[in-house]
């Protein structure tokens, strides 16, 4: 008896063992490959195996399929949701992610003008807070104006080096030597990407010192004066009420409001940071007209003047499946031909493989002929298992190809699983990093799976549904009086969505949008 019984453990090892063969392991693999990343594997599997070949007519049509899909641009439709960051531009030629940049400001205090070395860490902190928080006042005046969110002013000079490399150009071009230069050098490089100085002047001096025992503390402030008229102005600051100032006072003297802007920076920086317009107003004795035009040439300034000077990385995004609508108005979804490459075997080392004499010849063939076809029937099957995935969400997001967002449909990974009868795993797998070209957009073919909201009818409303319209209601709300969460969760109830405000303040904050308090504005 205990030796069926061994024998029957070591029979269901041996099935277990054979349920992931080299193949199905391939497979797998290419399954949860991105579309970039597929094309790199494609390309080095060719070139490690003689027996395959890139048909040149996939790689010839994809600059045809560019041009032809870029024709369905989406920029003039009204539907375009140019806030959601999942959305990508409909023209495969660039990618810049749409984004609020509503960020939370909380526990929001002046920075002192002096930097003490046991408050550094905690002054950091609070000029960063205060640095967001006149982010956002710009980035809500743009709006007011009609711009884009993204639609920064760059400073004269810009340049793709960093900013360490872009201060030392400066320093090399001055006339600054011996222990003057050796301070420049120090200061510059405790100076961080936003463009702050992260160590005390105190610091500094010692430092110097160690090689030039004769240098002073006023001697370092003389040099860090002079780096932070370097460009970007402002550069090297010690706070943002520094960093602010010094933009200021380089303004003409005749520059309107200054002197009241000043004041502000100077005196009332938290109350700015805060919204408190109202406490403003009285401060200066203005009104709120006044105080506005105050406001924008704050905002006009730089917090984080070296934030320009840094070169940044934009990501390329090639969408591995298309949706097309037949001639009977019907959606459906094809494979992108630019991300399809074929790969098939060579003709030409398939006719050595059956002159093969030797017995190490045809071993070498014929592994690498198997090794051949079983890539070529994964990449068949992960491209048949992407059209199933695809077609079946886009099957059941009809509305959304319509009407956008706010018409999705809840939609879970076992609900596809279960209509196209395969694993979830799976379903999980070939959805990761896989992007779907759609007439509302782009997105990650994830975006379509979300949670559902029960309605008054009884039925179901996605939980992306419900983000588009909190959205919706931001956008189009009074920025003098924003909506408060409450007020949002009345309105979704009022379309019969049973959504709590602890809910849309979930949401809210998955969106990127700060609270009511923080998106109040003088407009």
């Amino acid at each position: 008896m205990a030796g069926l019984k061994n024998v029957l453990q070591i029979r269901a090892t041996q099935s277990q063992s054979q349920i992931l063969t080299p193949q199905m392991q391939q497979a797998i693999k290419l399954l949860q490959l991105s579309s970039i990343e597929l094309q790199q594997q494609i390309r080095q599997t060719v070139e490690s195996n003689p027996m395959l070949e890139i048909d040149d007519s996939s790689l010839s049509s994809m600059e045809e399929s560019l041009d032809a899909m870029s024709e369905n641009d989406n920029s003039d439709n009204d539907d375009y949701d140019p806030f959601d960051n999942d959305n990508l531009d409909t023209d495969f030629s660039n990618y810049e992610g749409q984004s609020s940049d509503l960020n939370n400001l909380e526990h929001v205090a002046t920075a002192d003008h002096e930097i003490e070395s046991t408050q550094l860490a905690e002054d950091n902190k609070t000029q960063d807070q205060l640095s967001d928080s006149l982010s956002n006042l710009t980035s809500g005046i743009r709006q007011s104006k009609g711009l884009s969110i993204d639609d920064d002013s760059v400073y004269e000079g810009e340049t793709t080096e960093t900013l360490h490399d872009h201060l030392t150009w400066q320093l090399e071009l001055s006339p600054l030597e011996g222990a003057d230069k050796f301070i420049a050098q120090i200061i510059i490089d405790a100076i961080d990407e936003s463009g702050y100085l992260t160590d005390t002047t105190e610091n500094i001096l010692t430092s110097v010192q160690e090689s030039f025992p004769e240098t002073t503390h006023e001697d370092v402030l003389a040099i860090l004066k002079l780096i932070q008229h370097y460009d970007p102005l402002g550069v090297g600051s010690r706070n943002i009420q520094e960093c602010l100032r010094l933009q200021l006072e380089n303004l003409p003297e005749d520059t309107k409001y200054k002197k009241e802007a000043l004041t502000v920076v100077n005196d009332h920086l938290n109350l700015l940071s805060n919204r408190d317009f109202r406490s403003l107003c009285q401060k200066l004795s203005v009104k709120e007209d006044t105080l506005k035009e105050i406001i924008a040439l704050i905002t006009s300034l730089n917090p984080r003047p070296g934030n320009y000077t840094v070169s940044k990385r934009n990501d390329f995004i090639v969408p591995d499946v298309v949706v097309v609508k037949d001639a009977n108005g019907e959606y459906t979804a094809e494979l992108n031909p630019t991300s399809n490459i074929i790969v098939r075997i060579n003709d030409s080392y398939r006719q050595l493989a059956n002159q093969a004499r030797t017995k190490e010849e045809k071993s070498f063939f014929k592994n690498n002929l198997q090794e051949a076809n079983w890539f070529i029937q994964s990449l068949e099957k992960r491209n048949e298992t992407l059209l199933k995935v695809a077609r079946c969400i886009v099957k059941h997001q009809k509305a959304f190809m319509e009407e956008g967002a706010s018409a999705m449909i809840p939609m879970v990974l076992n609900d596809v699983a279960t209509e196209i009868q395969m694993h979830e795993s799976s379903i999980s797998r070939i959805t990761t990093e896989k992007y779907i070209y759609t007439p509302k957009g782009t997105f990650e073919l994830k975006y379509f799976f979300s949670s559902s909201v029960s309605t008054d009818d009884g039925g179901a409303a996605s939980s992306t549904a419900i983000k588009s319209l909190i959205k919706e209601y931001i956008s189009n709300e009074n920025r003098r009086k924003p909506l408060s969460d409450s007020k949002i969760a009345q309105m979704l109830n009022d379309k019969g969505l049973n959504v709590a405000r602890r809910t849309v303040a979930k949401y809210r904050e998955a969106l990127g949008i700060a609270s009511s308090s923080q998106r109040k504005q003088l407009v």
